[in-house]
């Protein structure tokens, strides 16, 4: 017989703000060939090259197919553990769960997800509408944007900005912590066309990456100073005259009080503080306040420090006081997010189904949580889109939390990852061509309905219906527990301008109500009470936080008692082939990415006798990591970075940089602080060779 091949429209799963539309080719229930969506805006026929081996990982040989449950020690891997039915798996896990509240009542029961997939049905919806149900800690989703949304709902009332595809228009484009070439690549054709048009780029970035080489204007500060830089540059628009006093007086509130605390930032006050010299930063204001319309692209490494907060309010704070959201191309945009109409917590919290108070856990202290801070003391951890062995700070506390013998790990994985090696049950989970899921974006104004299309290996199963199962044997009859994906997905869409029957004709819509072209806050509108901008926010006093723009320091880069012990800073960014910790084990994706490396400029490793290529050793109180040092002039004196995401089982010597990063919050929103971390790098002499990688070329920044 011949084999029956059809296409099948769907939508990338990853976490990225571009949410590509991808058209799947299937042979006889197997994913076979991949593109992105030609016809879709943003898409534009393209994948990233993350993506475009994604079907690596949905056929790998290493795929979970059966249900595993633990046999040995904790920590040691797949040793550990042997098959076992559904039924008996299920039942492990509700009597685990059982356990742990008999012990010490429900709200020991912490589920632990995050955006392994971007899904709202399988990531946000069944899952946390079954713990809310049962009367679990509640998660506090704070690991990646926490500090943004924060600052953006503080100042802007949402995570709104200008319209994306409209930045063709913009005649001065500055991309504020983006590295659009490897964390935001379909917004990068936009940019050059407004480019093409005439536009000047500038790139505000610790590191030469990709997208800075590409710009006409790179400016590198010191980490965790983009405050500082944006009340030095404001100071200068303002002395320039060409603050839009007409607009701010219509459409914000605390223009006075800010103007005022602009004297105190002369641009040599921020030109130090930054790092920079005073010229740059003169520089770049006299562009701002001669250049209608300017977009400011914020990208999110930037509040990854203490003062976070702080930081992406006063760079949100420019395109008011120069009035650019007056213009379609201009005003200031981190994420998209706020102009969705979708609401996952109404689904996972639906009105009719009984979810009684809890706690909240803050998932970036996830390491502080499982050893001490929590009380009661989480007893059962429920992990799913997520690897948190990997991705969480302070990796050695947080493996002494993972190994306590007295608590009920479940992971539901598609592949074995650290976390697994800590779990008392595995269950597998089906990858993005396998199951139905709604995708809106956080970079553009479309959703997406993915719709199953292959056949999932084994006994992998969605994470929704796993979750029913896991009601089931909890005893759970509540009947929005049995709630298909159909179901939920129509549910989400509930009130918005978009209908489950379009997106299942069309597969993607633009579902904002926020024009192609247009500027959204010409006229004011924000979504605050009066509909006015804040650049002064009174209800931040009760939090500790300066009410008026502002300034909050780093905390480790700024501390210089530290510094004489661990002279250098360290950031972690995003690298091009790897997306959080999803692809770390793909043979493909390891080559391009390469062993994890240290990158150092030639200043500090000559001042250390570190020569490129050579194993270091990079550490501080809390813990160290090895890494192949790269030394080039990305990086600037003081400053080291490597990589983020690789997982400790692959690693040298067994250990990420997340075993040398703090469990500290940010000044706003509870995120963490992975950028704000002080070490000290030296070389070491391995026996024997790196495990799991073999030696390139070290990428340049964002490859």
């Amino acid at each position: 017989m011949a084999p029956t091949t059809s296409v099948h429209p769907g939508a990338c799963p990853l976490d990225c703000p571009d949410t590509c539309a991808w058209q799947l080719t299937v042979t006889d229930g197997r994913a076979v060939a991949l593109r992105g969506d030609p016809g879709h805006p943003f898409t534009q026929g393209a994948l990233c090259g993350k993506v475009n081996r994604y079907l690596d990982a949905v056929n790998g040989p290493d795929r979970l197919t059966t249900p595993l449950v633990r046999v040995g020690p904790k920590g040691v891997g797949p040793v550990s553990y042997r098959p076992a039915s559904w039924d008996e798996a299920v039942a492990r896990v509700a009597d685990g769960l059982r356990a742990g509240i008999d012990r010490h009542g429900p709200e020991s029961v912490l589920p632990y997800y995050f955006a392994g997939t971007m899904g709202l049905v399988q990531g946000w919806t069944m899952g946390p509408r079954l713990f809310a149900h049962l009367g679990a800690s509640r998660l506090r989703t704070t690991i990646c944007t926490a500090a943004a949304r924060a600052a953006l709902a503080s100042i802007y009332g949402g995570s709104v900005g200008f319209e994306p595809e409209s930045i063709v228009q913009a005649k001065l484009i500055v991309l504020w912590g983006a590295n659009l070439l490897s964390t935001n690549l379909h917004h990068w054709p936009f940019v050059a066309e407004a480019r093409r048009r005439g536009a000047y780029v500038v790139t505000i970035d610790p590191l030469r990456t990709d997208t800075a080489a590409r710009s006409d204007e790179h400016i590198a500060p010191l980490p965790g100073t983009d405050a500082a830089l944006a009340l030095g540059l404001m100071r200068h628009i303002r002395d320039l005259g060409a603050a839009d006093t007409e607009w701010l007086a219509a459409h914000t509130t605390g223009w006075e009080r800010l103007r005022t605390r602009l004297d105190e930032w002369p641009v040599e006050r921020a030109a130090a503080e930054c790092g920079l010299d005073v010229d740059v930063l003169r520089r770049l204001g006299e562009r701002i306040a001669t250049t209608r319309p300017t977009a400011i692209r914020v990208g999110l490494g930037l509040q990854r420090h203490a003062g976070a907060g702080q930081a992406v309010r006063a760079i949100a704070a420019i395109a008011l006081v120069t009035g650019d959201f007056r213009h379609p191309g201009g005003g200031a945009l981190v994420t998209t997010s706020g102009h969705h109409r979708i609401d996952p917590e109404r689904v996972a919290r639906p009105a009719d189904m009984p979810a009684p108070p809890a706690r909240s856990i803050n998932m970036s202290r996830l390491a502080a949580a499982l050893t001490g801070e929590a009380d009661p003391p989480v007893s059962a951890l429920v992990v799913f889109d997520a690897n948190p062995a990997a991705t969480v700070p302070d990796q050695n506390r947080l493996r002494q939390g993972l190994g306590r013998a007295d608590l009920f790990t479940v992971v539901l994985e598609q592949r074995w990852t650290d976390t697994c090696d800590w779990a008392d049950v595995v269950l597998p989970a089906t990858m993005q061509p396998e199951h139905l899921d709604l995708h809106t974006s956080y970079g553009h104004h479309y959703a997406t309905l993915n719709l199953p299309a292959s056949v999932a290996p084994g006994e992998a199963l969605p994470n929704t219906e796993i979750f029913r199962r896991i009601a089931a044997a909890l005893g759970l009859t509540h009947p929005r527990l049995r709630d298909s994906d159909t179901d939920l997905a129509r549910q989400l869409l509930d009130g918005s301008s978009v209908s489950y029957e379009e997106l299942e004709r069309a597969t993607y819509a633009r579902a904002t109500g926020v024009e192609v072209g247009t500027a959204p806050y010409a006229k004011g509108g924000f979504p605050t009470r009066d509909g006015r901008a804040r650049l002064y926010d009174p209800q931040l006093t009760a939090q500790g936080v300066d009410p008026l723009v502002g300034y909050t320091p780093p905390a480790e880069a700024s501390d210089t008692d530290l510094a004489r012990r661990f002279p250098l800073a360290l950031i972690s960014p995003a690298g091009r082939y790897l997306m959080n910790s999803t692809f770390a084990s793909q043979p493909w994706h390891l080559k391009r990415t390469g062993p994890p490396r240290i990158h150092l400029h030639p200043d500090d490793a000559a001042a250390r006798g570190i020569a490129d290529g050579d194993t270091a050793r990079v550490h501080n109180d809390r813990g160290e990591f090895l890494a192949t040092v790269a030394v080039d002039d990305a990086t600037r004196p003081g400053l080291a970075f490597t990589y983020k995401a690789y997982w400790a089982r692959l690693s040298p010597g067994g250990s990420t940089v997340n075993a040398v990063t703090a469990v500290r919050d940010t000044d706003l929103g509870g995120g963490p602080t992975f950028h704000d971390t002080r070490v000290e790098v030296r070389a070491v002499r391995l026996s024997r060779p790196e495990p799991g990688y073999r030696a390139g070329p070290a990428p340049s920044p964002g490859r």
